[in-house]
């Protein structure tokens, strides 16, 4: 498939039609994905609309090659996992499409890239190798072509005294940062921005006790000094992200959508409003496996905005944008 018909989805029917129509390119080329199928009795034959269409659980990318069609990967993206724990690969094919995916989300989101300086503080993410956050974001920082974007490791007086001035003479600022490094900085800094996206990607990595939400977000309001604390909902095996523009809502782009399965029965679907197990459609995965249960729980709402309310017990804990109730 060429994928990239997928950016022009404009409509609940287009979208429909395109996820059937990679759900039957990847049944036949996905070797792990047919026998999963092939396990709850579902093919290319039976499934005829989106709500049949099987969720490969988000675990088989630690233990198997998840790939539809030949592997020839460009990129391999890793998560960051926990000591002793498998990490997941995703094995990306054609990176020209998690390119075209995240710049367009982006720009539907907030607009051009080149109006922003783009200030990233992602030490964890910076310290190892195989990041798909890290791949995103120096890609913007490329893209905004402002002379002080960048990435900051462990320099917070310099990163407090870059978005004062840059605030201060009217520049729009994203500032995109995990969980534990945005703490850090306004526990020793407190700033009035004006200007600034404070953008969290979530996730403590182990340095920090897990916060919800609504707590988190307080902080880093009163420490920045901004109304809104926005936030990127990713992960290792998905090329595609959701954004909030504030208090944990989010929306997707056209062609990624967001299920609830019942936390009891996984091939059962809950209404909006009730929470449950997030499945994540996202077509821009043509050639992995789009269709991915999470460990993730959350619920949607009737305008197609949805949110993360946690993850399931016992599952291992990931950094990327999940708040732990």
């Amino acid at each position: 498939m060429d994928g990239t018909e997928i950016f022009k989805i404009d409509s609940q029917i287009e979208f429909d039609a395109q996820a059937l129509k990679v759900f039957k390119h990847q049944f036949r080329t996905n070797a792990v994905y047919r026998e999963f199928c092939s396990y709850l009795k579902k093919s290319d034959e039976n499934v005829t609309q989106v709500s049949e269409i099987p969720f490969l659980p988000i675990s088989f990318f630690k233990s198997k090659e998840i790939i539809s069609g030949e592997k020839h990967p460009k990129t391999i993206f890793t998560s960051s996992g926990t000591t002793g724990n498998e990490t997941s690969k995703h094995f990306v094919n054609r990176i020209s499409l998690y390119e075209q995916s995240f710049r367009k989300a982006f720009e539907q989101f907030y607009g051009k890239v080149e109006d922003y300086c783009v200030l990233a503080l992602l030490p964890s993410y910076l310290e190892r190798e195989g990041s798909s956050l890290i791949y995103m974001v120096d890609d913007m920082i490329k893209e905004s072509k402002h002379v002080d974007s960048g990435f900051y490791l462990n320099n917070l007086d310099s990163l407090r005294d870059k978005l004062i001035q840059l605030d201060k003479n009217g520049q729009k600022i994203l500032l995109i940062g995990v969980s534990f490094a945005l703490l850090d900085m306004v526990e020793k800094h407190s700033l009035q921005l004006k200007n600034t996206v404070i953008m969290e990607t979530g996730g403590m990595k182990g340095r920090r006790k897990e916060l919800i939400r609504e707590e988190l977000h307080e902080i880093l309001k009163a420490g920045f000094g901004v109304p809104v604390i926005h936030s990127e909902y990713g992960m290792t095996e998905l090329l595609s992200q959701g954004y909030s523009k504030g208090n944990g809502i989010f929306e997707t782009p056209p062609w990624m959508k967001i299920l609830i399965r019942d936390t009891e029965d996984p091939l059962t679907y809950q209404n909006h409003g009730k929470t449950g197990g997030i499945n994540v459609i996202d077509l821009a995965n043509i050639d992995s496996c789009a269709f991915i249960a999470t460990q993730d729980l959350g619920k949607t709402y009737e305008n197609g905005t949805f949110e993360v309310l946690g993850r399931f017990d016992h599952s291992d804990v990931r950094g990327c944008n999940l708040m732990v109730l």
